[in-house]
């Protein structure tokens, strides 16, 4: 078997590997001496074929193993003798004739090539310099909070006979929607409680019930936004032939003691303490994620190395192909984004580098420092992840232990949480105090709020929606 290195550019490698005819044929007759003493055929003693006939009779069928064999030795042999660390499995691409070479009238011949794990120096987290945003639960939240749950659990009251609907009262509602006279799919429903004013379906539709009365029957025209999830009602006139059935009015709000009782607690006093430990979490895990989108930026900027090309194709590949599916579903094109294809492919292949060389930073630092996801914290996220689909867990947990990709996609995540936390507790962070609002804003928009930029920054362009919404989603691989 000979190798020779035909390519020796960044992290790229490829070698050309040729094994003789001769050394196959030599492989050949050796598995079929092997064989031959279990072989019993007929016209010949157990054991006794001739190996010339042997050759004849199953040599093609068996060459196709001996060849498999040989390129996955050769491959691995290329990276073995170089002493490689390789950033992805080796890919193999063939060369001449494969059927000459069954046939035994040629030599195997095969490329190697082979991306390599980058050689780069970590920057020491203990100098990186984060801002972390935090906002104090006011009194007025958790006021805010509970006139939230106290609506949630609001009841209502028939109105009198013949009384008309007003805005904030329910209707119990059929309705039958068309579109040039069609019906369409999800355009129809039985008994729908309905607040009007509340915003639940689109535009124009509730307002047109104001005013209804029990037993009423009322034909609800509306037109579907242009920007509607279903393209094929996007922007179109529809027709709701709607049946009011009942007209109910709200029952005074009242923020009690019996409020309080009504979800299984003391006293008011004590569901206002269960609402602000809750906003405190709920705060604290928003702070968080802007800690860790700054930590990431602060890696970024720290970093600056060659990226194996094969990792970095597939992490955009996958990034694309969710693009595409998007803009198909919300059918657009690119140039719906304000840029053409190519502009944006270049803007989600950096997203894809920035992904690849965060998840090579976070790796290096995490297996520096020992830090393991068991298999114990996998089965909590995956038993968490079961519970979001009840009586369908068995089918989640079965699904998880066929496919160790899957369970990988669920230990990236947790790895990734413990390398920000461990980098957290080292850096250098600031605390920033915000309000609710800019606490809760994206991470981008919250900096851009922060530092009073505006949307125009002609230094800058404005990145697509879509690019804005890969960008902000980080992982470790």
């Amino acid at each position: 078997m000979q190798i020779t290195e035909t390519v020796s550019e960044g992290l790229r490698r490829e070698y050309k590997v040729v094994v003789a005819a001769s050394d196959l044929d030599t492989r050949l007759l050796g598995k079929i001496e092997e064989i031959k003493p279990k072989l019993s055929l007929k016209g010949f003693r157990p054991g006794k074929a001739p190996v010339s006939y042997l050759k004849k009779t199953f040599g093609k069928s068996m060459m196709g193993e001996i060849v498999e064999a040989a390129v996955n030795e050769g491959s691995q042999k290329a990276v073995t003798d170089n002493s490689l660390k390789v950033a992805f499995p080796p890919r193999v691409e063939p060369e001449g004739d494969l059927q000459a070479v069954v046939d035994g009238k040629a030599d195997l011949e095969f490329k190697v090539i082979v991306d390599l794990m980058p050689d780069f120096e970590l920057a020491d987290v203990s100098t990186l310099d984060v801002e972390k945003l935090v906002a104090d639960v006011s009194d007025e939240d958790v006021d805010e909070s509970l006139k939230r749950i106290a609506e949630q659990s609001r009841t209502y009251s028939s109105r009198a006979e013949g009384e008309a609907a007003e805005k904030d009262d329910a209707v119990l509602i059929d309705f039958v929607g068309t579109v040039d006279g069609e019906e369409f799919q999800g355009g129809k429903a039985e008994d729908f409680n309905l607040t009007l004013g509340s915003g639940q379906l689109i535009p124009g539709f509730e307002d047109q019930l104001i005013g209804a009365k029990k037993d009423e029957k009322r034909d609800v025209k509306v037109t579907f936004p242009a920007d509607y999830p279903e393209a094929k009602l996007a922007a179109k006139d529809a027709v709701f032939a709607v049946t009011v059935k009942d007209v109910k009015k709200p029952d005074e709000l009242k923020i009690d003691d019996e409020l309080a009782k009504t979800l299984g607690l003391d006293s008011l006093g004590t569901l206002k303490e269960r609402i602000k430990d809750q906003l405190k979490r709920d705060y604290a895990q928003a702070s968080r994620l802007h800690l860790k989108r700054r930590i990431l930026d602060a890696l970024d900027e720290k970093h600056s190395f060659s990226l194996p090309p094969t990792m970095v194709e597939g992490e955009f590949n996958g990034i694309w192909r969710q693009v595409e599916a998007e803009l198909k579903r919300e059918g657009k094109a690119p140039e719906d984004e304000g840029k053409s294809e190519e502009d944006l492919k270049k803007e989600y292949h950096e997203i894809a580098e920035r992904r690849v060389r965060l998840g090579l930073v976070l790796a290096r630092i995490g297996e520096q420092n020992g830090l393991t996801v068991s298999n114990e914290e996998v089965q909590r996220a995956i038993a968490m992840r079961a519970r979001q689909f009840p009586g369908q867990e068995q089918q989640v947990f079965e699904f998880y232990a066929r496919n160790a990709q899957a369970q990988a996609e669920v230990r990236a995540p947790i790895f990734e949480d413990k390398v920000v936390d461990f980098i957290a507790e080292l850096a250098q962070i600031r605390e920033t105090k915000v309000d609710r609002a800019t606490l809760f804003l994206d991470p981008d928009e919250a900096q851009e709020k922060l530092k009073g930029e505006t949307a125009e920054k002609p230094e800058k362009a404005e990145k697509p929606k879509k690019a804005k919404k890969a960008d902000k989603s980080e992982k470790a691989e």
